[in-house]
Protein backbone atom coordinates (compact mmCIF):
# COMPACT_ATOMS: atom_id res chain seq x y z
CA UNK A 1 0.00 0.00 0.00
CA UNK A 2 1.44 3.42 -1.42
CA UNK A 3 1.30 6.38 1.14
CA UNK A 4 1.47 9.61 0.05
CA UNK A 5 3.15 12.63 1.77
CA UNK A 6 1.16 16.17 1.25
CA UNK A 7 3.66 18.61 1.25
CA UNK A 8 2.05 22.35 2.69
CA UNK A 9 1.71 24.63 0.33
CA UNK A 10 4.55 26.76 0.12
CA UNK A 11 4.36 30.61 0.08
CA UNK A 12 6.30 32.84 -0.98
CA UNK A 13 6.99 35.82 1.61
CA UNK A 14 8.03 39.16 0.89
CA UNK A 15 11.42 39.81 1.99
CA UNK A 16 12.81 43.75 2.50
CA UNK A 17 16.47 44.39 0.43
CA UNK A 18 19.12 44.70 3.61
CA UNK A 19 19.27 47.16 5.59
CA UNK A 20 22.17 48.96 3.30
CA UNK A 21 20.57 48.07 -0.21
CA UNK A 22 17.56 50.50 1.44
CA UNK A 23 19.87 53.39 2.22
CA UNK A 24 21.40 52.90 -1.33
CA UNK A 25 17.89 53.39 -2.53
CA UNK A 26 16.96 56.10 -0.87
CA UNK A 27 20.13 57.86 -2.07
CA UNK A 28 18.58 57.27 -5.62
CA UNK A 29 15.17 58.38 -4.65
CA UNK A 30 16.37 61.30 -2.87
CA UNK A 31 18.64 62.39 -5.66
CA UNK A 32 15.53 62.27 -8.52
CA UNK A 33 12.64 63.54 -6.34
CA UNK A 34 15.32 66.54 -5.14
CA UNK A 35 15.67 67.89 -8.51
CA UNK A 36 12.28 67.19 -9.49
CA UNK A 37 11.76 69.53 -6.63
CA UNK A 38 14.08 71.58 -8.00
CA UNK A 39 12.55 72.45 -11.25
CA UNK A 40 9.29 73.09 -9.91
CA UNK A 41 10.81 76.25 -8.51
CA UNK A 42 9.80 77.92 -5.30
CA UNK A 43 6.07 79.08 -4.82
CA UNK A 44 6.80 82.60 -4.12
CA UNK A 45 8.80 84.50 -1.98
CA UNK A 46 7.52 85.78 1.56
CA UNK A 47 6.19 89.45 1.44
CA UNK A 48 7.08 89.71 5.16
CA UNK A 49 10.77 88.50 5.17
CA UNK A 50 11.78 88.95 1.76
CA UNK A 51 12.29 84.88 1.66
CA UNK A 52 11.51 82.25 -0.94
CA UNK A 53 8.69 79.88 0.22
CA UNK A 54 9.75 76.40 -1.21
CA UNK A 55 7.13 74.26 -2.86
CA UNK A 56 5.14 71.39 -1.16
CA UNK A 57 7.74 69.05 -2.28
CA UNK A 58 10.68 70.47 -0.78
CA UNK A 59 8.46 71.37 2.20
CA UNK A 60 8.32 67.68 2.44
CA UNK A 61 11.17 66.67 2.11
CA UNK A 62 12.78 68.72 4.58
CA UNK A 63 10.49 67.84 7.13
CA UNK A 64 10.51 64.23 6.30
CA UNK A 65 14.73 64.80 6.87
CA UNK A 66 14.79 67.16 9.90
CA UNK A 67 12.49 65.22 11.71
CA UNK A 68 14.14 62.06 11.29
CA UNK A 69 17.26 64.23 12.39
CA UNK A 70 15.58 65.63 15.48
CA UNK A 71 14.68 62.44 16.59
CA UNK A 72 18.65 60.86 16.98
CA UNK A 73 19.36 64.14 18.23
CA UNK A 74 16.27 63.76 21.32
CA UNK A 75 17.65 60.20 22.01
CA UNK A 76 22.21 61.33 22.29
CA UNK A 77 21.69 62.84 25.65
CA UNK A 78 20.25 60.03 27.58
CA UNK A 79 22.24 57.39 25.38
CA UNK A 80 25.89 59.30 26.07
CA UNK A 81 24.96 59.64 29.57
CA UNK A 82 23.89 56.26 30.43
CA UNK A 83 26.39 54.37 27.82
CA UNK A 84 29.29 56.67 29.25
CA UNK A 85 28.35 55.69 33.02
CA UNK A 86 27.81 52.00 32.35
CA UNK A 87 31.17 51.46 30.03
CA UNK A 88 32.94 53.64 32.95
CA UNK A 89 31.76 50.88 35.74
CA UNK A 90 32.57 48.27 33.50
CA UNK A 91 35.71 49.35 33.06
CA UNK A 92 36.72 47.87 36.12
CA UNK A 93 36.93 44.60 34.77
CA UNK A 94 39.14 46.00 31.86
CA UNK A 95 43.15 46.24 32.34
CA UNK A 96 44.36 48.94 31.23
CA UNK A 97 41.35 51.32 30.94
CA UNK A 98 43.55 54.72 31.49
CA UNK A 99 45.85 53.24 28.81
CA UNK A 100 43.12 52.89 26.12
CA UNK A 101 41.90 56.41 26.61
CA UNK A 102 45.20 58.22 25.79
CA UNK A 103 45.71 55.28 22.69
CA UNK A 104 42.65 56.43 21.81
CA UNK A 105 43.13 60.53 21.69
CA UNK A 106 47.06 59.04 20.16
CA UNK A 107 45.50 57.71 17.34
CA UNK A 108 42.68 60.55 16.97
CA UNK A 109 46.26 63.04 16.82
CA UNK A 110 47.77 60.94 14.16
CA UNK A 111 44.92 60.77 11.82
CA UNK A 112 44.45 63.97 12.01
CA UNK A 113 48.17 64.93 11.38
CA UNK A 114 48.03 62.49 7.96
CA UNK A 115 44.47 64.16 7.25
CA UNK A 116 45.80 68.16 7.20
CA UNK A 117 49.40 67.19 5.91
CA UNK A 118 46.95 65.64 2.68
CA UNK A 119 45.05 69.07 2.72
CA UNK A 120 48.29 71.36 2.79
CA UNK A 121 49.66 69.56 -0.11
CA UNK A 122 46.31 69.56 -2.27
CA UNK A 123 46.22 73.51 -1.50
CA UNK A 124 49.80 74.18 -2.78
CA UNK A 125 49.22 71.82 -5.72
CA UNK A 126 45.85 72.96 -7.08
CA UNK A 127 45.75 76.38 -5.70
CA UNK A 128 42.13 77.20 -5.23
CA UNK A 129 42.38 80.69 -4.77
CA UNK A 130 44.04 81.30 -7.75
CA UNK A 131 41.20 79.43 -9.86
CA UNK A 132 38.09 81.33 -8.59
CA UNK A 133 35.64 83.13 -9.87
CA UNK A 134 34.10 83.89 -6.71
CA UNK A 135 33.23 87.74 -6.28
CA UNK A 136 35.29 89.87 -3.20
CA UNK A 137 31.75 91.40 -2.85
CA UNK A 138 30.86 87.74 -1.66
CA UNK A 139 33.58 88.31 1.75
CA UNK A 140 31.90 88.61 4.80
CA UNK A 141 33.04 87.96 8.33
CA UNK A 142 30.84 84.99 10.19
CA UNK A 143 28.59 85.52 12.74
CA UNK A 144 30.26 83.02 15.26
CA UNK A 145 34.24 82.32 15.42
CA UNK A 146 35.98 79.74 17.08
CA UNK A 147 38.36 80.92 20.15
CA UNK A 148 41.13 78.79 22.09
CA UNK A 149 39.15 79.75 25.13
CA UNK A 150 36.00 77.98 24.21
CA UNK A 151 37.52 74.52 24.82
CA UNK A 152 38.21 75.48 28.55
CA UNK A 153 34.15 76.98 28.63
CA UNK A 154 32.77 73.89 26.82
CA UNK A 155 34.25 71.85 29.42
CA UNK A 156 32.30 73.52 32.11
CA UNK A 157 28.33 72.26 32.27
CA UNK A 158 26.14 74.84 32.82
CA UNK A 159 24.26 72.71 34.47
CA UNK A 160 23.75 69.22 35.32
CA UNK A 161 21.87 68.23 31.97
CA UNK A 162 24.34 69.68 29.41
CA UNK A 163 21.59 72.16 28.82
CA UNK A 164 22.08 75.21 26.54
CA UNK A 165 19.30 78.16 26.11
CA UNK A 166 18.84 80.96 23.71
CA UNK A 167 16.51 83.15 22.59
CA UNK A 168 16.34 84.11 18.55
CA UNK A 169 14.08 87.45 19.75
CA UNK A 170 10.66 86.36 18.41
CA UNK A 171 9.78 86.10 22.17
CA UNK A 172 10.11 81.96 22.02
CA UNK A 173 13.53 80.32 23.78
CA UNK A 174 15.60 77.38 22.10
CA UNK A 175 17.23 74.92 23.98
CA UNK A 176 19.93 72.57 22.96
CA UNK A 177 22.51 70.11 24.61
CA UNK A 178 26.24 70.05 24.55
CA UNK A 179 28.05 67.11 23.92
CA UNK A 180 31.14 67.81 25.51
CA UNK A 181 29.26 68.81 28.70
CA UNK A 182 27.22 65.79 28.40
CA UNK A 183 30.53 63.85 28.17
CA UNK A 184 32.26 65.87 31.27
CA UNK A 185 29.21 65.08 33.52
CA UNK A 186 29.05 61.28 32.70
CA UNK A 187 32.77 60.58 33.09
CA UNK A 188 32.70 62.07 36.83
CA UNK A 189 29.10 60.03 37.90
CA UNK A 190 30.61 57.15 36.23
CA UNK A 191 34.27 57.81 38.45
CA UNK A 192 32.04 58.19 41.27
CA UNK A 193 30.16 54.83 41.06
CA UNK A 194 33.07 53.33 40.77
CA UNK A 195 34.54 54.88 43.81
CA UNK A 196 31.12 54.67 46.10
CA UNK A 197 31.55 50.88 45.07
CA UNK A 198 28.85 48.69 46.17
CA UNK A 199 26.80 51.64 47.72
CA UNK A 200 26.43 52.13 43.62
CA UNK A 201 24.77 49.15 42.51
CA UNK A 202 21.34 49.78 42.75
CA UNK A 203 21.95 53.20 40.68
CA UNK A 204 23.93 50.91 37.94
CA UNK A 205 21.10 48.83 37.81
CA UNK A 206 18.85 51.65 37.07
CA UNK A 207 21.57 52.77 34.73
CA UNK A 208 21.95 49.36 32.73
CA UNK A 209 17.84 48.94 32.30
CA UNK A 210 17.32 52.75 31.25
CA UNK A 211 20.31 51.79 28.10
CA UNK A 212 19.00 49.08 27.56
CA UNK A 213 15.22 50.91 26.98
CA UNK A 214 16.96 53.71 24.79
CA UNK A 215 18.43 51.32 22.97
CA UNK A 216 15.54 49.69 21.60
CA UNK A 217 14.05 53.20 21.20
CA UNK A 218 17.10 54.08 19.10
CA UNK A 219 16.32 50.86 16.81
CA UNK A 220 13.05 52.19 16.16
CA UNK A 221 14.32 55.38 14.40
CA UNK A 222 17.10 53.73 12.94
CA UNK A 223 14.68 51.47 11.11
CA UNK A 224 13.09 54.91 9.78
CA UNK A 225 16.79 55.32 7.90
CA UNK A 226 16.36 54.86 4.27
CA UNK A 227 12.94 57.10 4.57
CA UNK A 228 15.09 59.96 5.84
CA UNK A 229 17.54 59.38 3.63
CA UNK A 230 15.34 60.37 0.70
CA UNK A 231 13.96 63.63 2.52
CA UNK A 232 17.17 64.68 3.73
CA UNK A 233 19.26 64.14 0.33
CA UNK A 234 16.28 65.08 -1.47
CA UNK A 235 16.32 68.97 0.56
CA UNK A 236 19.81 69.18 0.42
CA UNK A 237 19.53 68.92 -4.10
CA UNK A 238 16.39 70.52 -4.21
CA UNK A 239 17.28 73.98 -1.99
CA UNK A 240 21.06 73.97 -2.73
CA UNK A 241 22.03 71.87 -6.14
CA UNK A 242 25.08 72.55 -7.95
CA UNK A 243 25.05 75.86 -9.51
CA UNK A 244 27.20 77.74 -7.03
CA UNK A 245 30.29 75.19 -7.94
CA UNK A 246 30.56 76.72 -10.69
CA UNK A 247 32.72 79.63 -9.24
CA UNK A 248 34.40 77.86 -6.77
CA UNK A 249 35.27 74.23 -8.85
CA UNK A 250 38.80 74.05 -8.02
CA UNK A 251 38.29 74.47 -4.33
CA UNK A 252 35.95 71.90 -4.77
CA UNK A 253 37.79 69.47 -6.31
CA UNK A 254 40.28 70.04 -3.63
CA UNK A 255 38.49 69.47 -0.42
CA UNK A 256 36.47 66.44 -1.96
CA UNK A 257 40.39 65.25 -3.46
CA UNK A 258 41.78 65.05 -0.03
CA UNK A 259 38.58 63.57 1.72
CA UNK A 260 38.66 60.46 -1.06
CA UNK A 261 42.70 60.09 0.14
CA UNK A 262 41.93 60.38 3.70
CA UNK A 263 38.96 57.15 2.89
CA UNK A 264 40.26 55.91 0.41
CA UNK A 265 43.83 55.73 1.05
CA UNK A 266 45.25 56.77 4.43
CA UNK A 267 42.08 54.67 6.35
CA UNK A 268 42.36 50.93 3.96
CA UNK A 269 46.08 51.50 4.89
CA UNK A 270 45.95 51.95 8.49
CA UNK A 271 43.66 49.31 8.80
CA UNK A 272 45.68 46.46 6.27
CA UNK A 273 48.59 47.13 8.69
CA UNK A 274 46.76 46.01 11.39
CA UNK A 275 45.62 43.07 9.61
CA UNK A 276 41.88 44.01 9.30
CA UNK A 277 39.48 43.62 5.64
CA UNK A 278 39.33 46.98 4.25
CA UNK A 279 36.00 45.48 2.95
CA UNK A 280 34.69 44.33 6.32
CA UNK A 281 35.32 47.66 7.94
CA UNK A 282 33.41 49.75 4.67
CA UNK A 283 30.53 47.09 4.86
CA UNK A 284 30.20 47.61 8.87
CA UNK A 285 30.33 50.94 9.17
CA UNK A 286 28.52 52.13 5.62
CA UNK A 287 24.82 52.82 7.63
CA UNK A 288 26.80 55.20 9.91
CA UNK A 289 28.82 56.95 7.17
CA UNK A 290 26.11 57.21 4.22
CA UNK A 291 23.54 58.27 6.91
CA UNK A 292 26.43 60.81 8.34
CA UNK A 293 26.57 62.09 4.49
CA UNK A 294 22.72 62.75 4.54
CA UNK A 295 22.04 64.32 7.60
CA UNK A 296 25.59 66.40 8.21
CA UNK A 297 25.74 65.75 11.47
CA UNK A 298 28.25 63.96 13.67
CA UNK A 299 26.01 64.19 16.52
CA UNK A 300 23.16 63.43 14.80
CA UNK A 301 24.89 59.95 13.41
CA UNK A 302 26.33 59.10 16.76
CA UNK A 303 24.11 56.57 18.36
CA UNK A 304 24.40 54.50 15.04
CA UNK A 305 27.80 54.86 15.15
CA UNK A 306 28.28 53.66 18.38
CA UNK A 307 25.95 50.65 17.45
CA UNK A 308 27.80 49.71 14.44
CA UNK A 309 31.04 49.56 15.77
CA UNK A 310 30.15 47.63 18.98
CA UNK A 311 28.08 45.70 16.93
CA UNK A 312 29.53 44.82 13.19
CA UNK A 313 33.38 45.69 13.99
CA UNK A 314 33.60 43.83 17.16
CA UNK A 315 34.52 47.04 19.62
CA UNK A 316 33.66 46.02 23.11
CA UNK A 317 30.51 47.97 24.50
CA UNK A 318 32.51 49.35 27.52
CA UNK A 319 35.38 50.97 25.18
CA UNK A 320 33.12 51.96 22.57
CA UNK A 321 30.53 53.38 24.17
CA UNK A 322 33.43 56.00 25.66
CA UNK A 323 35.02 56.31 22.68
CA UNK A 324 32.58 56.98 20.03
CA UNK A 325 31.24 59.85 21.87
CA UNK A 326 34.71 61.11 22.65
CA UNK A 327 34.87 61.46 18.99
CA UNK A 328 32.41 62.61 17.91
CA UNK A 329 33.24 66.07 19.82
CA UNK A 330 36.99 65.97 18.79
CA UNK A 331 37.51 63.77 16.19
CA UNK A 332 36.81 65.16 12.81
CA UNK A 333 39.16 64.51 9.86
CA UNK A 334 37.15 66.22 7.04
CA UNK A 335 36.18 69.30 9.30
CA UNK A 336 38.40 70.09 11.21
CA UNK A 337 41.50 69.01 9.27
CA UNK A 338 41.66 68.58 5.39
CA UNK A 339 38.72 71.48 5.24
CA UNK A 340 40.66 74.26 7.60
CA UNK A 341 43.80 73.68 5.73
CA UNK A 342 42.55 74.51 2.20
CA UNK A 343 40.08 76.62 3.04
CA UNK A 344 43.26 78.82 4.79
CA UNK A 345 45.67 78.40 1.98
CA UNK A 346 42.68 79.47 -0.31
CA UNK A 347 41.58 82.46 1.62
CA UNK A 348 45.49 83.49 1.70
CA UNK A 349 46.28 83.17 -1.94
CA UNK A 350 42.72 84.70 -2.67
CA UNK A 351 44.19 87.82 -0.65
CA UNK A 352 47.35 87.79 -2.47
CA UNK A 353 48.91 87.08 0.80
CA UNK A 354 51.95 84.84 1.59
CA UNK A 355 52.03 81.99 3.81
CA UNK A 356 55.35 80.99 5.33
CA UNK A 357 56.09 78.03 6.90
CA UNK A 358 55.96 78.61 10.42
CA UNK A 359 52.12 79.34 8.80
CA UNK A 360 51.95 75.68 7.47
CA UNK A 361 53.09 74.10 10.68
CA UNK A 362 50.45 76.43 12.28
CA UNK A 363 47.56 75.11 10.52
CA UNK A 364 48.54 71.08 11.15
CA UNK A 365 48.63 72.28 15.01
CA UNK A 366 45.52 73.64 14.92
CA UNK A 367 44.34 70.86 13.05
CA UNK A 368 45.27 68.47 15.34
CA UNK A 369 44.45 70.39 18.44
CA UNK A 370 41.80 73.02 17.69
CA UNK A 371 38.96 70.30 17.06
CA UNK A 372 39.14 69.79 20.73
CA UNK A 373 39.18 73.69 21.07
CA UNK A 374 36.31 74.21 19.30
CA UNK A 375 34.46 71.06 20.83
CA UNK A 376 31.76 73.16 22.36
CA UNK A 377 30.78 74.58 19.58
CA UNK A 378 31.96 72.21 16.83
CA UNK A 379 31.33 72.71 13.23
CA UNK A 380 33.32 73.28 9.94
CA UNK A 381 33.23 76.82 10.37
CA UNK A 382 34.16 77.70 13.43
CA UNK A 383 36.67 75.39 13.02
CA UNK A 384 37.74 77.88 9.65
CA UNK A 385 37.64 81.15 11.86
CA UNK A 386 39.96 79.52 14.63
CA UNK A 387 42.41 78.60 11.60
CA UNK A 388 42.49 82.03 9.76
CA UNK A 389 42.61 84.07 13.31
CA UNK A 390 45.79 82.07 14.27
CA UNK A 391 47.09 82.63 11.07
CA UNK A 392 45.88 86.49 11.20
CA UNK A 393 44.23 86.06 7.81
CA UNK A 394 40.72 87.99 6.82
CA UNK A 395 37.53 86.07 8.55
CA UNK A 396 35.64 88.09 6.04
CA UNK A 397 37.20 84.96 4.09
CA UNK A 398 34.70 82.95 5.33
CA UNK A 399 32.04 83.97 3.66
CA UNK A 400 33.27 83.68 0.21
CA UNK A 401 33.01 79.46 0.83
CA UNK A 402 29.68 79.38 2.31
CA UNK A 403 27.96 79.23 -0.21
CA UNK A 404 28.91 76.05 -1.65
CA UNK A 405 29.08 74.69 2.15
CA UNK A 406 26.13 72.70 2.26
CA UNK A 407 27.34 70.81 -0.26
CA UNK A 408 31.04 70.22 1.23
CA UNK A 409 29.49 69.27 4.79
CA UNK A 410 27.65 66.37 3.69
CA UNK A 411 31.58 64.89 2.37
CA UNK A 412 33.31 65.93 5.03
CA UNK A 413 30.66 64.97 7.60
CA UNK A 414 31.04 61.21 6.26
CA UNK A 415 34.80 61.41 6.87
CA UNK A 416 34.36 62.24 10.29
CA UNK A 417 31.86 59.48 10.96
CA UNK A 418 34.36 57.02 9.21
CA UNK A 419 37.23 57.93 11.42
CA UNK A 420 35.38 57.94 14.85
CA UNK A 421 34.40 54.33 13.69
CA UNK A 422 38.21 53.97 12.49
CA UNK A 423 39.94 54.56 15.58
CA UNK A 424 38.15 52.65 18.16
CA UNK A 425 38.54 49.53 15.99
CA UNK A 426 42.25 49.98 15.45
CA UNK A 427 43.00 50.97 19.05
CA UNK A 428 40.86 47.62 20.13
CA UNK A 429 42.62 45.32 17.66
CA UNK A 430 46.35 46.45 18.89
CA UNK A 431 45.11 46.16 22.71
CA UNK A 432 43.85 42.18 21.78
CA UNK A 433 40.04 42.74 23.02
CA UNK A 434 38.90 43.11 19.39
CA UNK A 435 35.99 40.56 18.79
CA UNK A 436 37.28 39.34 15.05
CA UNK A 437 34.75 36.83 15.35
CA UNK A 438 32.12 39.59 14.90
CA UNK A 439 34.14 41.63 12.63
CA UNK A 440 34.80 38.99 9.69
CA UNK A 441 31.26 37.68 10.16
CA UNK A 442 28.87 37.97 6.81
CA UNK A 443 27.11 41.07 7.40
CA UNK A 444 22.96 40.76 8.57
CA UNK A 445 20.40 42.21 7.07
CA UNK A 446 20.11 45.24 9.21
CA UNK A 447 22.47 47.80 10.50
CA UNK A 448 23.21 45.37 13.61
CA UNK A 449 21.41 42.70 15.84
CA UNK A 450 18.48 44.87 17.86
CA UNK A 451 18.10 41.95 20.01
CA UNK A 452 21.21 41.21 21.41
CA UNK A 453 21.73 41.55 24.84
CA UNK A 454 23.54 44.47 26.45
CA UNK A 455 25.55 43.04 29.20
CA UNK A 456 26.24 39.40 27.07
CA UNK A 457 29.20 39.08 25.01
CA UNK A 458 29.54 40.29 21.07
CA UNK A 459 28.00 37.93 18.95
CA UNK A 460 29.17 38.20 15.19
CA UNK A 461 25.85 39.58 13.04
CA UNK A 462 25.53 36.41 10.71
CA UNK A 463 23.35 36.84 7.43
CA UNK A 464 19.37 36.00 7.40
Amino acid sequence: MSTSVIEPEKRTRFRLPSFGVQVLIGLVLGVVLGLVARSMGADGVDAATGEVDPNWLTETLSTIGGTFVTLLRTVVPPLVFLAIVASIANLRDVTGAARLAWRTLAWFAITALVAVVIGIVLGLVLQPGDHTSVSSDAASAPSTTGSWLDFLTGLVPANVLGLQGSAPGDGSVGLSFNVLQILVISIAVGIATLKVGEAAEPFLAIVRSALAVVQKVLWWIILLAPIATVGLLGNAVASYGWDALGSLGMFTVAIYAGLALVVLGVYPALLRLHGLSVRQFFSGAWPAISLAFVSRSSVGTMPLTESVTERNLGVPRAYASFAVPLGATTKMDGCASIYPAISAIFVAQFFGLDLSVTDYLLIAFVSVIGSAATAGVTGATVMLTLTLSTLGLPLEGVGLLLAIDPILDMGRTAVNVTGQALVPTIVAKREGILDQQAYDAPRGRNAWREDADADAPLQPVTAA
